[in-house]
């Protein structure tokens, strides 16, 4: 059992630096600031961002469940970041002014949102076993 705690480690600590790196690469692509809105105690920008999240933190678990390479871990989490990204850009053009609407605290824009990129996250995950 104590045999596997060194890749146990080494998994952990890999999907915890690349979801920190995939949040970061997220943030940073998107027209808002989202930590800013968050620590004003905006809850559109909590929702979608929680959401954004929960959706790159599920394919990074589901390969580190069914893998033994760490590599596979960082491609199929890139994989998950440009899904994210990609829901990003369709919620945008589903609702208009997404981007006002969260930076307004619409909380209707950020649950949309998060809704969206958990279910993207959840369809990866669930890819990522076959």
């Amino acid at each position: 059992m104590l045999a596997n705690l060194s890749l146990y480690i080494a998994f952990l600590v890999t999907a915890v630096l690349l979801l920190g790196l995939f949040v970061a690469a997220y943030v940073a692509i998107t027209p808002y600031h989202e930590f800013s809105l968050i620590r004003a105690g905006n809850t559109a920008a909590a929702w979608s961002l929680g959401g954004v999240v929960i959706g790159l933190a599920l394919p990074l678990w589901s390969v580190a469940a069914h893998s033994i390479e760490i590599v596979d871990l960082f491609v199929w989490g890139l994989v998950g970041l440009v899904s994210q990204l990609a829901v990003f850009f369709l919620v945008s053009l589903l609702l208009k002014g997404l981007k006002a609407g969260i930076e307004a605290d619409r909380a209707s824009y950020g649950m949309t949102s998060a809704a969206f990129s958990v279910s993207v996250g959840i369809l990866n995950a669930g890819s990522l076993t076959t």
